[in-house]
């Protein structure tokens, strides 16, 4: 469920872990994981056949998030879409 689910996320707190779905251009090697705080990586392909990778994990907090932004930024990944997918 992304941000225009049903559940309401007025709740989440910066300091809270959450579960996040981060999508970007290009396939990525699995290597990468334990760089992106260990996160599963799933190469995939965009509607129009374009390679993309799908990174799905537990961060424990958005501290954490900014960090794996942070190092995609670095690698030179564009971002499609960051997701919270669920609180924990």
């Amino acid at each position: 469920m992304g941000m225009t689910g049903s559940k309401s996320w007025k709740n989440l707190k910066f300091e809270e872990p959450a579960i996040y779905r981060i999508r970007v251009q290009g396939h990525m090697d699995d290597r990468w994981s334990d760089r992106l705080g260990a996160m599963v990586i799933t190469r995939a392909f965009t509607a129009d056949k374009q390679p993309m990778t799908i990174l799905t994990g537990h961060l424990e907090d958005q501290g954490a998030l900014s960090g794996v932004m942070n190092a995609l930024y670095n690698m030179h990944m564009s971002v499609f879409s960051v997701e919270l997918l669920d609180e924990r």
